[in-house]
């Protein structure tokens, strides 16, 4: 089909974004921004741009690139039940809160088809989103047909580049170590990324039955049963594998302290990890879990749980700040209260999952931006930039630059909401920041060249969004795995040795060693004759008995004279 007259186009087509400033990872300036046909076009000042361009006003407001949430889990299938929010929701209310990317898990049973599992995903999303998508692929099972189709699911026509294992959900998702290192070692060579749910299964199932079996049965078993040292091990555990595999991984959802520290060590120590805090880690607590009404409760139930320290969410937004750890998901699997409720009577039961896929950017920016840990540069790279890089989508996403996806939100720093479950649109009825004010908001949103949010107003379209592939050996994971390669191969050298060091005199006869005439332990010295009685020794020595004092008045003892006899 021939390109339409640009006469004949319709103002939808082009777009001008003037009087704002644009703000990326590396920088920001004031820039009129120019779009066409789906792609921005042109950046800077004074821009010649054709006639019969809408044109947004963004003075005053911040430009910057759509969000990318890394963590969906959109209409999953999980404990019998299929969270609420599918792709058409969750897309709608993440483009509500300027996200205008997701990345979603295909996660196959044990013993299905990685492929079949992801034409089945790809089924339920394709003709649902309302922003464009990608896919991770999860491996809950280890076999030589998983490894095969591994292969298959890194090409240009399936291009998934990560691979998830789970060290937790003990029969269902878990993976062993000797089956991870397997996985590890195939995802390296294939140029992908591992990811990893990392909590020991082994440790929470024993404690779960230890926490019924005691009568605890509400939503705060939850996090009794999954201590903040059963996620650090665990990561720490992936880590080691991962280094020994030299397979880059990628920790999602760092739900403590004491995880993110055993991130922060590794990665000085040379190995290639990146580590993901959600939404929820970055601005709530454990604390809710212990709340008396059980639907509240049950509501904020997710894996690995919250902690009950209430200076976490801090802490990982400072690291996050810093680039510590290094961009944000949520982990959005939405089940209502009357699906939370399967598990009233046994916190085992309550399906896992919180939401955040409309609310990540502005609690991050309250969180991070506005209260003065984080630049506005670093919330687009954790946001959106460093995503689009791990994941190789870079600079197709993640910048505001000539050629890249028209996919673009112009932000009101200074704008104010409170968010609910009353207001928000999700599927779902409870909101874990119900109540939390925010600075910022997503006055207008672009996806796809698409004005989708017009002044705060949502409007979307079904279906609208593509599936954009990750290929893998990503530049700016795998730039990182050759340095650490290399830095390790000047360490591990073999020591040269020469002909006469490598000698040795095979003729020489073997020391012979003359058994010394002593006893074996088994045997005792003690002899009884040595230990006789003080009657006996007094007869035989003529001494007079231990036990016979004679009388001895000390007449001047230290100390003065005393009358005691001694």
């Amino acid at each position: 089909m021939p390109p339409v007259p640009l006469h004949l186009q319709s103002s939808q087509n082009r777009i001008l974004i003037k009087g704002g400033e644009v703000v990326n990872e590396d920088g920001r300036e004031m820039a009129d921004v120019y779009i066409e046909d789906k792609i921005i076009k042109q950046v800077g000042k004074n821009l010649e741009v054709p006639g019969g361009a809408r044109v947004i006003d963004a003075t005053g407001k911040l430009v910057i690139p759509g969000g990318i949430d890394t963590h969906t889990h959109c209409q999953m299938p999980f404990m019998g039940m299929v969270a609420v929010d599918d792709f058409y929701i969750g897309t709608k209310a993440a483009l509500a809160g300027g996200t205008t990317m997701i990345i979603d898990f295909v996660i196959p049973s044990k013993g299905e088809s990685l492929i079949d599992a992801y034409n089945k995903w790809r089924g339920w999303a394709d003709a649902k989103v309302c922003c464009d998508y990608s896919l991770h692929m999860a491996i809950t099972d280890w076999n030589e047909n998983v490894e095969e189709e591994m292969s298959k699911v890194t090409s240009p026509d399936v291009g998934i580049n990560s691979f998830k294992v789970f060290m937790a959900y003990k029969d269902v998702f878990m993976l062993r170590d000797n089956e991870i290192i397997e996985c590890f070692k195939k995802v390296k060579e294939l140029g992908g990324i591992g990811q990893v749910h990392a909590e020991n299964g082994d440790v929470i199932v024993e404690n779960c039955a230890k926490l019924l079996a005691a009568g605890i049965t509400g939503p705060e078993g939850h996090p009794m049963s999954r201590p903040e040292e059963v996620e650090a091990e665990a990561t720490y555990r992936a880590c080691v594998i991962a280094n020994q595999t030299k397979c880059p991984l990628y920790v999602v959802h760092v739900m403590s302290k004491s995880a993110a520290n055993v991130i922060l060590e590794k990665r000085k120590n040379g190995s290639v990890i990146f580590g993901e805090p959600i939404a929820a880690s970055l601005a709530v607590n454990g604390s809710h879990y212990y709340h008396k009404c059980w639907r509240h409760a049950a509501a904020y139930v997710l894996s690995p749980p919250l902690r009950e320290d209430v200076t976490t969410p801090g802490y990982l937004m400072e690291l996050l700040a810093r680039g510590e750890l290094q961009c944000t998901g949520t982990d959005n699997c939405t089940f209502n209260s009357k699906q939370k409720a399967i598990g009233i009577n046994d916190f085992t039961k309550i399906p896992n999952g919180v939401n955040g896929l409309e609310d990540r950017m502005a609690v991050i920016w309250e969180k991070g931006v506005h209260s003065g840990i984080m630049s506005a540069e670093r919330f687009v790279g954790a946001t959106s930039t460093t995503a689009a890089r791990i994941f190789n989508i870079y600079p197709q996403k993640g910048v505001i630059a000539p050629g890249s996806d028209a996919d673009i939100v112009v932000w009101n720093p200074d704008k104010t909401r409170v968010i609910s479950a009353e207001t928000h649109h999700h599927a779902v009825d409870f909101n874990i920041f119900e109540g939390m004010e925010v600075h910022g908001l997503a006055e207008w949103v672009i996806t796809g060249g698409r004005v989708v949010v017009e002044d705060g107003e949502l409007k979307v379209a079904k279906g609208a969004g593509r599936f954009v592939p990750n290929l893998p050996f990503s530049p700016y994971v795998y730039d990182q795995v050759k340095a650490a390669e290399e830095k390790h191969a000047a360490k591990t050298v073999a020591v040269k040795r020469s002909e006469q060091d490598m000698f040795v005199d095979m003729t020489k006869p073997d020391k012979v060693v003359e058994e010394e005439d002593k006893p074996h332990m088994q045997e005792t010295t003690f002899n009884l004759e040595s230990h006789a009685s003080p009657r006996e020794d007094q007869e035989r020595e003529g001494k007079p008995a231990i036990d016979s004092k004679p009388q001895i008045r000390v007449r001047n003892p230290p100390g003065g004279k005393s009358s005691i006899f001694f």
